[in-house]
Order: C-alpha cells, then structure tokens, then sequence
C-alpha cells in the first residue's frame, strides 16, 4: 500500500500520483456504499497490481477542506478568474463567488484577466469595490504578459484553485506562467457570447515555479442556498465593525437605527456589495419560504 494525490479523474478513473509514478485507479465499492466521491486534491492509499500497475483507492484521508463548485479538496486558496470583456464580466456570479469562499474560510486572489481589453476603464468600479473590502486582485493579459510575474508569485508555495466561467482565459493564464502545460484554449460563441469549454475536468498541475494549480472547467451558474440567512452578513467582511445595531436580529435590510446602512451612507461600505448582499438576501429568503 502507497500513499499519493489524486491529480485527474476521468469517467470512473483516478490517476494518482505518488511522488514516483502515476497510476490509473478505481474506486474500492465501499466509497459508493458510503455516499463518498473521491476528488481532486485528495490524499488517498492505494494497493496497486503489479501485473496490469493499476491499483485501488481503499482510503481517504481526511480532507481539509472541500469545495461545492468546482469538486476539489485540500487547496490552500481560490483564484477566481473574471474577464473584463469578451465574455463580459458578471458581477452576480463573482459575488457570489466571494461569499462562498468566506463562507468555507479559504483565501480568495481576485485576477480580472484581458485588461488589454478595457478601453473604457470598466475595471476601476470593481477595482474599488475590492479595494474597498479588501481583496487581493491582480489585473492580467495572457496575450500581452500582464500581471503574469504577479500571479505566478501569488502561486508559489500554494495549492490553488482556479475558477471562474468558461472563456475567461484561465488555461491561457496557466500556460503564460507555465509554458510547458500546453492546456488548450478556445474562443468566445458568437451566438452565446460565452466562452467555450476547452477544460473537461479538473486536474491538479504542478508549477515549474513551485507550488500546484488546479486547471477546472467553467461554468455560468452558482447557488448559495446552503447558506442560512442569519450567517450571510457575516460573509460580508467589511460589515464586520457594524454589526452591532439597535435590534440583535437586525438584517441590515428595512430595520430602523442599522449600523449597516448608516455606514454605507457615510461612505465606508461599497453600495456594489451592498446591493448584492440585498439580492443574496432576498434570495435567500425566497428560498426559505418554498
């Protein structure tokens, strides 16, 4: 029995890499019985034949943590890829992608890629709707090498995660910093105008500047309904100082004397992540009732 990561999984396959070799293996039954889908990302022991160097995964260890969308385990942060254009960046998806990712305490690196597109500074909004937070953002082009020093170094020492829509240029970013990777790209539908899915699943790659990226399709959907009402607001980190209002069960929405909203008239909360913490909410509450 050996020990290694499960790098890929395909159609029922996991190939695990054991710091020696990569073997192709199936599942033991008993992770079926039990309701457990091995993920990308896990550590796992295998038995391997050695006639046919295939094996079986017969243990998982324990995860450090898991994502919803997309199917990983143990990363140490998330790079949601946005683009600016091409396709137009959705500014539901990437908050309910921040709320997520603190709502399952991992680091989020916000890199709003093909800024060689923004010929009308449609980035600085979101730039400072980040700021104001604050997350940490890298703005990048693929094409003509922006922000690649950057991200590369954000990268270095870390498992991370990339995730975002299709079309986005996650795999074009991944081969300006890791030439050798050769992940193939596509082009954005001119009927849809939304990216193509050139990635089919996800993969753990390793970094020839150190440190392990995990390359995933994209996807134009996300839900938050596993999050109950009264947690949102504390996944909401710049609401964190005023959280203290007149009435304990207040949602910061139509409540009277709201620490919340007395500090987005005053300036200190971004009306963009104000307004998206409403939406979320009313989501959320909608939700409940059926």
């Amino acid at each position: 029995m050996v020990s290694g990561t499960i790098v890929k999984g395909i159609g029922g396959f996991y190939y695990v890499d054991t710091g020696q070799n990569i073997y192709e293996c199936r599942a033991r039954g008993k992770f079926r019985k039990d309701n457990i889908v091995p993920l990308v990302g896990d550590i796992v022991d295998i038995e391997i034949n050695k006639k046919t160097k295939q094996g079986y995964i017969i243990n998982i260890h324990e995860r450090k943590n898991q994502l919803k969308r997309p199917m990983v385990a143990n990363v140490d942060q998330v790079v949601i890829v946005f683009a600016i254009k091409k396709p137009d960046i959705d500014m539901s998806l990437l908050q309910k992608f921040l709320v997520y990712n603190e709502h399952i305490g991992l680091k989020v690196v916000v890199c709003l890629n093909k800024i060689d597109l923004d010929q009308y500074n449609e980035a600085e909004p979101i730039i400072k709707m980040l700021s104001s937070v604050p997350y940490e953002y890298i703005c990048t082009s693929a094409l003509d090498k922006i922000g690649i020093d950057e991200l590369k170094e954000k990268l270095t020492g870390s498992v991370s995660v990339f995730a975002g829509p299709s079309g986005v240029g996650k795999s074009s970013l991944l081969n300006a910093i890791n030439p050798g990777l050769y992940l193939k790209t596509g082009e954005i539908s001119h009927k849809t105008k939304r990216g193509t899915h050139t990635t089919r699943h996800a993969e753990l790659l390793k970094l020839n500047s150190g440190g392990m990226v995990v390359d995933t399709p994209g996807f134009t959907s996300f839900d938050l309904m596993d999050i109950e009402e009264e947690e949102l607001q504390y996944l909401f980190p710049e609401f964190h100082d005023y959280l203290n209002c007149r009435y304990p069960s207040c949602r910061h929405y139509k409540e009277p004397d709201c620490r919340v909203k007395l500090a987005l008239e005053e300036g200190n909360i971004n009306p963009i992540r104000y307004e998206y913490y409403i939406k979320i909410l009313c989501d959320l509450m909608k939700h409940r009732r059926y």
